[in-house]
């Protein structure tokens, strides 16, 4: 057999191989991201944050320059948090400001903690250094860009908008949906609240 023949031969036999392991690898994913949508709502709201983060920063990069703050996310119809609103995700909001905030650093974001006292804040019963006292605030840095977004509460959960924004001209340069689960934090509940209604909601999942 010529060199070129058996050079040619070689390469078929590459491709194969390559081919055969790219086909595996694809299955393999598949396989794993058809196992993790199988996993259950209760106690894995960082699951689902990472999920929203991954399609929220799939087309923009950090800046070095660059700071981001991540602010909470709040009720769509009100724009503020509402704690007399008992809904099984009313604590959503908050959490999904300190798991963004998570997120955007764990893949290279500057962000700003804009809730830090100018020093440590000691009393009886703890010692910290955020606060919501304004007065009590340190300087906030420059920021470029905000994260944040809007709820819309449904029966068997919330959805989820979020967005960067640019802070100087307003311009949203990323967003994102996504269905939170209302087991999120709490098991099945069997009767839920509706317009300050009692409803049973037993076998309507």
């Amino acid at each position: 057999m010529s060199r070129f023949k058996k050079t040619l031969a070689l390469l078929l036999v590459t491709a194969g191989f390559l081919s055969g392991c790219s086909s595996s690898q694809n299955t393999n994913d598949q396989l794993s991201q058809s196992q993790l949508d199988t996993v259950p709502a209760l106690g894995n709201v960082e699951y689902h944050t990472y999920l929203l983060a991954n399609e929220l920063f799939a087309d923009v990069r950090p800046a070095r320059q660059s700071r981001y703050a991540v602010v909470g996310f709040v009720p769509v119809d009100s724009m503020k948090y509402n704690a007399d609103h008992q809904h099984p995700l009313m604590l959503l909001g908050h959490q999904l400001e300190q798991g963004l905030i998570t997120e955007a650093t764990k893949r290279g974001y500057s962000t700003q903690e804009f809730k830090l006292s100018n020093d440590i804040i000691v009393n009886d019963t703890s010692d910290r250094i955020l606060t919501r006292d304004i007065d009590q605030l340190s300087n906030i840095e420059r920021v470029d860009f905000y994260i944040t977004g809007t709820m819309v509460y449904q029966q068997s959960g919330a959805m989820v908008n979020a967005r960067i924004v640019n802070a100087r001209n307003k311009n949203v340069v990323a967003a994102a949906t996504r269905f939170f689960p209302a087991e999120l934090f709490w098991e099945e509940e069997q009767v839920t609240t509706r317009g300050g209604m009692l409803y049973r909601t037993q076998g309507m999942r």
